[in-house]
Order: structure tokens, then sequence, then C-alpha cells
């Protein structure tokens, strides 16, 4: 088959392939926005990234159950789809790159306001720029570590043999 049409044939994951996987990113971008937005704010990028996470996790339960059909061992199957999709977003996409831009953030305020002496909003308009440039950089390493810890543990109780794409 033509590389093109492969790629014509292959099901979009609207979940990965599309916009809506910068969605993901919506609690990054909160904590990078951290120290000039109200706390409610950062909380909302939260919940926008969580919704993220459950609905990518129903989806490919969805999925899982669609390709078993009425096979044995179906529900275990559709529930590890979901339980490890729902775990390596919300490790991956949630809780680790949000705690890493929260400690970048607030690492670089602190210095910026031991080192400089500038003025408190150039510090905090600073500070996001530090954090919002920090998110390309974190993503593959955070992924891959998630990728590991899973390997290495969940994912050896259910054994799942297909890696998280």
């Amino acid at each position: 088959m033509d590389p093109i049409e492969e790629k014509t044939s292959k099901a979009v994951d609207v979940y990965r392939d599309t916009w809506v996987r910068f969605l993901g990113y919506a609690n990054e971008v909160g904590e990078a926005f951290r120290a000039l937005v109200p706390v409610s704010f950062v909380w909302g990028s939260y919940a926008v990234a969580s919704v993220y996470v459950t609905a990518d996790a129903v989806d490919k339960g969805k999925k899982a159950a669609a390709a078993h059909g009425d096979n044995p061992g179906r529900t275990t199957r559709v529930a590890a789809a979901v339980v490890d999709t729902f775990v390596w977003q919300a490790l991956a996409s949630v809780i680790i790159p949000g705690f890493t831009i929260n400690r970048v953030c607030a690492a670089s305020l602190h210095l910026l306001g031991k080192t400089t002496k500038w003025p408190l909003p150039v510090r905090k308009w600073t500070t996001t720029a530090i954090g919002l440039s920090t998110i390309p950089f974190i993503i593959t390493p955070i992924d891959r570590s998630v990728d590991y810890l899973l390997d290495s543990s969940l994912r050896k109780i259910y054994h799942e043999d297909e890696k998280h794409k």
C-alpha cells in the first residue's frame, strides 16, 4: 500500500491527532499564568485538562469494546484500556506537567525577586513566559517516563502488550 493511502485510511484519533490534544495542556498554561490570574482560572484549567483525560479514557474504552465484540474477556480488556488511558493521561497530561510548571514558575519568580530589581509585574510576566516556554521541553521526557513507569508496574498487572501511543 502506498504511504499516502495508508495515512488517509488510518483512523484519526480525535484525542491524539487533532487540536483537541492541546486541551490536555490546559493546566500547564494555567500554571504558567498562576502569578497573573485569579486561582480560579488555574483550577478551571485543571478542569479542562481533566475533562480531556476522562473523555480520552472513555473513547478508548468504547474502541476496545467495539474491537472485542462479544468475545470472552471483553470486560477485562475494556477496563484495562480505560484504566491504562486514564492513568497515563492523568500522570502525563495533568499531574506531572502541572507540578513541573508550577515549580519552574515558583522558582523563577523567587530567583527573579532575589537577583533583579525588576518591578513585580515584570517579574510575573517573565515568570509566565518562562513557564510557557518550558512546556514544549517537558512533554516528551514526561511521556517517556510515564510509559516506563506504567510498563514497569500497572501494565504488568493486566498483561497489556500494546504500549500507549
